[in-house]
Order: C-alpha cells, then sequence, then structure tokens
C-alpha cells in the first residue's frame, strides 16, 4: 500500500517521464533525464518501477491516455447535439493548436505503444473506450433527430476517431491543424442534419 507521498513521487516521475518524452521522443528520453526533470534518484526510480524503463513507459502511457480522455470532458459525454458536437470539435482543435508538436495523444500513439505489446493494449483500450463514447454521442443525437438515422453509429465513431489521429499526426509532422479541421468538419457535415 502506497504512502500519499509515495503515490505523489511515483506521479511526479511519470509525469516528469512524459514532459520528456513529448519534448524529446521515448528513445532519446534516459533515466536521468526524468531523474533530473522530477527531482528523483535512480533508487527512487527503480522503487517505484523496479522493472526499470519498460515499466515505467507503461505507465507514462496510462498516464497520458486518461490525459487524452479527460481533457475533452465533459463535451465528450455530452455529444447529443448539433452544438455539442461543435463545441468538442472546437475545443479539440483549440486543445491541439495549443498543445502543438507536445501533444499527449502524439506520445501515446505514435511515440510510446509502439514500444511493447502492453503499451499497445494501453493505446488500443483508449481508442476502444473513445470511439463507444463517440458512438453513444452519435445515437442519443440521431435519437434526438440531429443526425442522420441510416449511418452506422460504430463505423461513423471509427472514422472520427481516424480523422482526430490523423489530424495529430499530420500536425506533429507539420505543426498545423488544418488537417485536423478539416477532417472533423467532414465528419461533423457527414454526422448532423
Amino acid at each position: 500500500m502506497a504512502t500519499r507521498k509515495g503515490a505523489a513521487t511515483r506521479l511526479r516521475i511519470v509525469e516528469a517521464a512524459a514532459a520528456e518524452i513529448r519534448e524529446r521522443g521515448a528513445n532519446a528520453t534516459t533515466l536521468d533525464d526524468v531523474g533530473r526533470r522530477s527531482g528523483t534518484g535512480k533508487g527512487q526510480m527503480f522503487h517505484y518501477f523496479p522493472e526499470g524503463r519498460e515499466q515505467l513507459l507503461l505507465a507514462v502511457a496510462v498516464h497520458e491516455a486518461d490525459r487524452v480522455f479527460e481533457g475533452q470532458q465533459p463535451y465528450l459525454n455530452e455529444l447529443t447535439s448539433r452544438a455539442a458536437w461543435e463545441a468538442w470539435r472546437d475545443l479539440i482543435v483549440e486543445q491541439y493548436r495549443d498543445q502543438g508538436l507536445y501533444c499527449p495523444l502524439g506520445v501515446l500513439i505514435s511515440d510510446v505503444g509502439r514500444y511493447s505489446p502492453a503499451s499497445q493494449a494501453v493505446a488500443a483500450q483508449l481508442v476502444r473506450r473513445w470511439q463507444e463514447c463517440v458512438r453513444a454521442g452519435i445515437e442519443a443525437t440521431q435519437a434526438a433527430g440531429e443526425a442522420d438515422p441510416e449511418l452506422d453509429a460504430d463505423r461513423t465513431a471509427a472514422a472520427v476517431i481516424g480523422a482526430i489521429q490523423g489530424g495529430v499526426t499530420v500536425l506533429l509532422s507539420t505543426g498545423s491543424t488544418e488537417h485536423l479541421e478539416a477532417g472533423l468538419n467532414l465528419c461533423l457535415d457527414h454526422l448532423l442534419l
């Protein structure tokens, strides 16, 4: 059972590792970098992550997945009308514009997620959870008469998530949110009446 101080130290290490990875990438980030940023020594890091770097990367993946999901609330759970969908879209575009190259989704999907099956499972769980929320929003909007009732909600939700991930990938390569905005706008034009 971790103490409050121990839990705070562990979180500080995970947040420092996440920040280093967002700035420099997983390959370039060392335990020394994380230790300097978190104000901890290797002994403390191995206390909280006895399996080393792999275990720390997995903790970063979980942390970043939660950060992505929580950053879209309360909008994500309230997708029931055109106005709600547009507010959610605006929030996503604004968040990624502000985060630029340092976004948690990019860290999770394109950097940390490819280093282990466990990290990939965290990324897959985030995508499934996210798609389920979007699908529920599509179904609620269809029930309210503001979305095309003929659309397959699950398939459309997958396309929305794909548009976001694709847009974020282009953002990480170019620094522009243009493709993210265009993809989301196209999805909403297709979905909403």
